[in-house]
């Protein structure tokens, strides 16, 4: 068991620490006490726990003295090393002896060697700036490294961490050796470096002497004697001297960098700033100093004054509060290090440190130490001016402005703080866009809603974005996808009756919990981020438009739309109109709504409409519109089509206000094809009959001639609204609707349909002319076909009674009597004189018709002509194919040739 004691590690330590100071047992007692803290502490390298760095600067540092093979081999050992599981902590073991190898101290002696080792694991001279005694992971993200061997650790981003970390506090340089000591002996090193302990090692053993700084010198080792000017703490002294010294100046400063009034230096509110009494006598590099230094208590004030003003603020909202706590965050850290400085003050008083020394807190070494952390205030404080007045996702865009710099160290600062504030963003997002819920109690979420919008308008109006509030690291297009899932998972629930949990509809990732979760979401905005965003987007809108489809036949409705109301169904339009005309030739007054409705069932059974889906005919229906004094049924008839639940979110009222529009041009514009037809059977059934009377060959030549006129037009009218308008634009829909990703594509594409054929069919304000125009020629038409109608009536009834005249001739003659009297061929002659003087009164009128209606024809073609539309230009060409019209027309001729010289000059 003797044997095992031995090789016990606090055997091996008491025997180190013999062996280093040359003393027995009893008398290294002190300095084993410190050895077993200093061992058993928590103070760790500041430098990242890397294996592969750590070993690459040990290769590096063979190479440069030239050591390459030593360099293979060490590289080949670690490769092997890494191959076994013989050490767990590898990366200590090269630390350690990178260490070892980057001691400055290099004794020749055995003795001294050790030496070296032990003072490796000692407290370093405090030559630079005091740093916190805690492990590096607990605290804060440092600044980038300062040195060989310094690195920031990972973790929360700290104002007070400013490269590594020590003890709390400085450890005094040890006295200097008495003059006539040998120095190069063996004897001599462990005697120096006995009395570092002795200087080193605190009284106390208790375990706050860990944390704690040495207070006192302990009176083991050499008593060697030293000269040490006390420093002067007596601000009375330095008062009656006439001169404040530097001392208390440290001391102001220190309560200063909190905000709190010195003796010397207190805030002026005129100034707005920190400044030194002007009764105070002080050097000008010392006054130029402190006032650099002060800085920091002006900017400390202002992010404490922000803090404290809207901590309490309930209506700065969630976003405003994790601003705040980042801010109180980097406070604390500041605070953190000024308690550092105060403790290095209290053991320097305590010690009598003079000012001359090296390890003396001064307004220099404060200045230097304190560089950074102002840098960080600045950017604290400039964050704090430039979000006033700001809250959400507006907050959330300006700290995400100041992360848009080329310094590593603000832009990790600002990313932080970003972190936390837009962890309340994502919250909100991610339970919109995976449940629908929107709980946005301070207004600080892009997606706004109006509780006071009924359920038929809750997909166009009810939600909608705040744009002053979507977050700059956001796009437009992302915000757009964020609002369409929500508002789609609710129209489902809401509109559509649908119960599928949202977590069947897309299947929630996971969410931002904690703002570390959030830092590394906002680090892939266009990975991570853009993929959830997509994934939930295509998944939602793909089962929004199945449902739909699939439940609501919306596809069905669209199509049932183009052949009802935009007259693409021939065959029932046609027939409906043979079963209307009798009723609508009638005054508008004396139509009764349900006998067009049983005319319109009737039409529906005896043409291929019967086939359509009882869904869609149940919503067929017949309204008479406003009526006029002296309307007929023509002009107030027209068919509906009754729209309520999800569809009518697609046919609103304003769409369906659309389709009544056109329904209504294409109804007249069928009536006047219908009306020609008629016209023309007129014509042609009553050719042979009227040869009889060669008086009339004149005025039935004018009424063909007008009628084939009549005729073109209307048939290039028609091409034009059948073919160029309505098809066209139905083609381009109906991809587009298949193309659909979103139900707002869909609302958006049939839109765009209705305005295109509003426009084309002249029904826009800007085409307002031409439809007037248009609805003349109608007229013209109705005209006309009444002229023609009064001339075969009065034809024929003139024709009748010449074959009755005829006819009892004939009889008479066959009775053997005389065919006529003289009385009753004067009454003939007579009748068909008047009869003959009527017919120059038909030719004028016909006449004045004609020239009427080719005036109006040929002001139509010139609006045509000057229309901004391309084909509305190449309407007027196929209307005056012949240029019949241009002809007669010298402002047509015009026309013509400039559009002819606009057209070659766009070629």
């Amino acid at each position: 068991m003797a044997n095992l004691d031995q090789k016990s590690p606090n055997v091996l330590l008491q025997s180190l620490c013999c062996r280093i100071t040359g003393k027995s047992e009893a008398e290294v007692a002190h300095q084993f006490q410190y050895a077993v803290r200093v061992i058993g502490s928590n103070y760790a390298p500041t430098i990242e726990r890397d294996e592969f760095l750590v070993s690459e600067k040990i290769k590096k540092e063979l190479l440069r003295q030239r050591r390459e093979a030593d360099a293979a081999l060490f590289s080949e050992l670690h490769r092997k090393l890494q191959t076994q599981a013989v050490l767990k902590h590898r990366w200590s073991v090269l630390y350690l002896l990178l260490s070892l190898s980057e001691d400055p101290r290099k004794p020749s002696s055995r003795v001294g060697n050790y030496g070296a080792l032990f003072a490796q694991a000692l407290p370093r001279d405090a030559h630079s700036t005091p740093f916190y005694c805690t492990r590096p992971q607990s605290l804060a993200l440092s600044y980038g490294e300062r040195g060989a061997g310094l690195s920031g650790s990972v973790g929360t981003s700290g104002i007070s961490s400013l490269g590594v970390y020590t003890l709390n506090g400085p450890t005094p340089t040890p006295p200097p050796l008495l003059a006539g000591q040998p120095s190069q002996s063996a004897a001599a090193v462990t005697q120096t470096l006995g009395s570092r302990l002795a200087w080193v090692l605190p009284i106390s053993s208790s375990p706050s002497a860990i944390l704690a700084p040495p207070t006192t010198r302990p009176p083991v080792g050499p008593q060697v004697p030293t000269i040490r000017p006390v420093r002067p703490r007596r601000d009375g002294d330095a008062a009656a001297a006439g001169e404040v010294n530097e001392a208390a100046l440290v001391r102001d400063i220190l309560y200063v960098f909190q905000g709190i009034d010195g003796k010397f230096i207190k805030m002026n509110a005129q100034d707005n700033g920190y400044k030194i009494d002007s009764k105070v006598v002080l050097c000008k590099s010392l006054r130029d100093t402190s006032s650099r230094l002060s800085e920091l208590g002006w900017l400390h004030n202002k992010v404490r004054k922000y803090t404290d003003a809207r901590t309490l603020d309930r209506a700065f909202g969630l976003v405003g509060q994790s601003f705040c706590a980042s801010l109180h965050q980097e406070l604390k850290e500041y605070y953190r290090l000024l308690s550092v400085l105060h403790s290095q003050l209290q053991v320097e008083d305590e010690q009598g440190v003079s000012m001359c020394t090296e390890s003396s807190l001064t307004l220099r070494r404060l200045l230097v130490w304190m560089y950074d952390p102002k840098v960080r205030l600045k950017t604290l404080a400039a964050l704090v001016d430039y979000c006033q007045g700001r809250k959400g996702g507006e907050l959330a865009s300006a700290v995400h402005a100041y992360g848009k710099t080329g310094d590593p160290q603000m832009r990790a600062l600002v990313q932080h703080i970003l972190s936390l504030v837009s962890h309340p963003i994502l919250n909100f997002l991610y339970r919109w866009i995976y449940d629908g819920e929107l709980e946005d109690t301070y207004h600080e979420f892009f997606v706004a809603s109006d509780p006071n919008v009924k359920t038929d308008r809750l997909w166009h109006d009810k939600y909608s974005l705040r744009k002053s509030m979507i977050p700059s690291f956001i796009t437009m297009d992302q915000a757009r996808k964020v609002l369409l899932i929500g508002k789609s998972i609710n129209f489902l629930h809401q509109v559509c009756h649908d119960r599928t949990p949202p977590g069947k509809i897309t299947p929630a990732s996971k969410p931002a919990d904690t703002p570390k979760d959030a830092a590394e979401l906002l680090s892939d905005l266009e990975g991570a981020f853009q993929e959830k965003i997509d994934a939930a987007y295509f998944d939602t809108s793909k089962y929004l438009l199945d449902v739909l489809n699939r439940n609501y036949l919306l596809l069905e409705h669209l199509q049932a739309m183009r052949r009802y109301l935009l007259l693409g169904q021939g065959d029932f339009i046609r027939h409906l109109m043979d079963l209307l005309k009798p009723e609508l030739a009638r005054p508008a007054t004396t139509l009764y709504q349900h006998n067009l409705t049983g005319i319109l069932e009737t039409a529906v059974r005896a043409t291929n409409a019967q086939f359509d889906n009882s869904e869609i005919l149940r919503r067929l229906d017949v309204r008479l519109l406003e009526v006029s004094p002296g309307d007929t049924g023509w002009d107030v008839f027209s068919l509906d089509y009754h729209v309520d639940g999800p569809i009518a979110t697609v046919f609103t009222r304003e769409c369906m206000g659309h389709y009544l529009r056109v329904f209504n041009f294409l109804w007249r514009a069928k009536r006047m094809e219908y009306t020609l037809t008629d016209i023309w059977k007129g014509q042609m059934c009553n050719a042979k009959l009227l040869k009889t009377m060669p008086e009339l060959s004149g005025v039935l030549h004018q009424c063909h001639i007008l009628a084939s006129e009549m005729v073109h037009f209307i048939h290039q009218m028609q091409y034009y609204i059948t073919f160029e308008v309505l098809e066209c634009s139905w083609d381009e829909l109906w991809n587009k609707v298949q193309q659909a990703q979103d139900l707002d594509h869909i609302i958006a594409a049939h839109d765009v349909f209705l305005d295109t054929i509003i426009s084309r069919c002249l029904l826009d304000n800007n085409s307002r002319s031409l439809l007037n125009q248009l609805r003349a020629i109608f007229d013209q038409i109705i005209e006309f076909q009444n002229a023609q109608d009064s001339l075969y009536r009065s034809a024929l009834e003139e024709l009748t009674l010449r074959l009755q005249f005829e006819e009892k001739k004939r009889q008479r003659e066959e009775e053997g009597e005389w065919g006529v009297t003289a009385e009753q061929e004067a009454e003939e002659k007579r009748r068909i004189q008047e009869f003959q003087d009527t017919i120059p009164k038909m030719r004028s009128q016909l006449r004045i018709l004609t020239h009427f209606y080719q005036s109006i024809v040929q002001q139509f073609l010139v609006l045509l002509m000057t229309s901004s539309d391309e084909s509305l230009r190449f309407l007027s060409f196929r209307l005056d194919f012949n240029e019949h019209y241009r002809a007669r027309e010298p402002r047509l001729r015009a026309s013509l040739g400039a559009t002819r010289g606009r057209r070659l000059s766009n070629i």
